[in-house]
């Protein structure tokens, strides 16, 4: 089969791989029918990560179930399925707290690799949700998009406690934190503040809900949510990038007692603990728990209540990998969908 392999820093070949097989008894095998770059995978595409030689990539997915494995019950060879970018039990203690990215038994699907034609789903009847009926293209855009970036931009607005009354504050305005936008406006968040450079990102922001748009950034922007919220800052703010000053503007555009929730993945992140202690704001976030919220936005989705399918803004066939990865490294496009 077909997959895309990550050999070096800057480096992505689509190569000619061992097609997709059962390992385990509780495994499933897709036929990936679409698949996308995630701002994740850039990481190591711009050398911040290592590349331990030619690596799988992809964890974000959609399909048809081609194979199962013995002990799957839940999940049937046809079925077309929406999975979670984490594989987990969905039944130990720490799944049903809703935590299912943590999952004791959990596997990173990073790690297996979904730019593919097929994928090995581990744990499959914890990992996989069935769609009923036909999805439309438009629809199938926002499944996938549900698999890692709808799911985790949904986390983080819970995260941070976005609800009626609030204010919120998103810091990032890549697929995750404009998804956060979408998200905070379906829990009824009274003020979205998008915090955003790009006139493209922008335009899609307020069509998701933001009801203000703040260019600046570090402590200018932080002044700015402070001079928009009559000195308070926001009840709840998103982080969605995972650097050092994204996430000081996002605990600093924070009032007392509010919350930040963070799901941008940590690279040279650093608190001080006093000036994290004389903050008095809470912090929830970490790799999301998507499966808690699959049934839920695949509800949503194929009632036509939402459209988180729009953050595609650039499609190729799975070959042309290697220049969606340069269009979203170059910053060309906001997240590129992988066609099979």
């Amino acid at each position: 089969m077909r997959a895309v392999i990550m050999h070096a820093p800057g480096d992505v070949r689509v190569d000619e791989v061992e097609k997709a097989r059962l390992v385990e008894p509780t495994d499933a095998v897709i036929r990936v029918t679409a698949t996308c770059i995630c701002g994740s995978d850039l990481w190591p595409y711009r050398g911040i990560e290592e590349v331990n030689g030619p690596s799988p990539m992809g964890h974000e997915y959609i399909g048809v179930v081609e194979e199962i494995g013995g002990e799957v019950k839940d999940i049937a060879v046809g079925d077309f399925v929406v999975g979670s970018f984490v594989a987990s039990d969905n039944t130990c203690e720490i799944c049903q707290a809703g935590y299912q990215s943590r999952c004791i038994h959990q596997v990173m699907m990073a790690a297996v690799g979904t730019q593919s034609d097929y994928a090995r789903i581990p744990l499959a009847d914890g990992t996989l949700v069935k769609v009923d009926g036909e999805p439309t293209e438009k629809q199938t855009k926002s499944l996938l998009s549900a698999s890692d970036v709808l799911g985790t931009g949904w986390f983080a607005a819970v995260a941070a406690e976005a609800g009626p009354g609030k204010t919120v504050a998103v810091v990032g305005d890549g697929a995750v934190g404009l998804l956060a936008i979408l998200a905070a406006q379906r829990l009824g968040a009274e003020r979205i503040i998008a915090m955003s450079r790009h006139a493209d990102r922008q335009e899609l922001a307020r069509k998701f809900g933001a009801t203000d748009i703040v260019e600046e950034r570090g402590e200018e922007g932080v002044a700015r949510v402070k001079e928009l919220t009559g000195g308070y800052g926001a009840h709840s703010t998103v982080e969605a990038v995972g650097t050092q000053e994204s996430m000081l503007q996002a605990i600093h555009s924070t009032r007392p007692g509010g919350h930040v929730g963070y799901v941008g993945v940590s690279h040279g992140v650093e608190l001080d603990g006093l000036a994290l202690f004389l903050s008095t704001v809470s912090l929830l976030g970490g790799p999301a728990p998507v499966r808690r919220f699959l049934p839920e936005l695949i509800e949503l989705i194929m009632n036509d209540e939402i459209d988180p399918g729009a953050v595609f803004d650039l499609e190729l066939p799975l070959e042309q990998a290697a220049e969606g990865y340069r269009a979203m490294d170059e910053r060309r496009a906001t997240k590129v969908l992988l066609t099979l």
